[in-house]
């Protein structure tokens, strides 16, 4: 006998099993954890993964920063090390969370030379959903040069709620970029910059 007969047969006794179904309470937080379980984990997984965006994020800042420094002193230029090899070696001597090797597959360096603020352009050299090194060049310019330095690192996703709200290189990167724009000094010490 299933249970819409047994209502259909025994009014006053599905009345009476309902009424002793909601009143149990063994198992009840078993049964709460199950409901929100789930959404619990998630909710961690996704503050971690935020949390190592932006550890990996400011880590690329800093890199960057004391690294284009070499290019604003002139010593990148002066020691023979005026590479895009050389400043991408430079940029990952200061992100320790990455391993050599995997910095140097990932981490795209593009630094070029302007002639004033005004004409600075910043397109991101993205083709296809990926990032493309043969749209990236190296040049760090004299002294009073006016430079962009731009780092570029695509960080692969954990958790595959964040998806949505976070890629642009794919389904499952984020393409953390760096800049930082300035005039170098006058280390050739040829005339004051102007």
């Amino acid at each position: 006998m299933d249970f819409s007969s047994a209502m259909a047969e025994h009014p006053r006794r599905a009345a009476s099993f309902l009424r002793r179904f909601l009143r149990m309470r063994e198992g009840a937080a078993a049964v709460e954890f199950a409901l929100i379980a789930f959404p619990f984990f998630m909710l961690i997984v996704g503050v971690l993964e935020l949390g190592m965006l932006f550890m990996a994020s400011t880590t690329l800042d800093s890199a960057t920063f004391t690294a284009s420094r070499m290019i604003r002193t002139g010593q990148l230029q002066l020691n023979g090390n005026n590479t895009a090899a050389g400043f991408q070696a430079a940029v990952c001597a200061d992100m320790s969370w990455l391993s050599s090797a995997q910095c140097s597959a990932n981490v795209v360096v593009d630094v070029r030379t302007f002639a004033d603020f005004a004409s600075i352009s910043t397109t991101p050299p993205v083709t296809n959903g990926a990032l493309d090194p043969t749209k990236t060049e190296f040049d760090s310019g004299a002294g009073c040069s006016i430079v962009l330095v731009r780092v570029f690192y695509p960080y692969t996703l954990i958790a595959p709620l964040l998806e949505p709200g976070l890629p642009n290189l794919g389904p499952t990167q984020v393409l953390l970029t760096s800049s930082d724009t300035f005039r170098n000094e006058d280390f050739a010490s040829t005339t004051p910059c102007s």
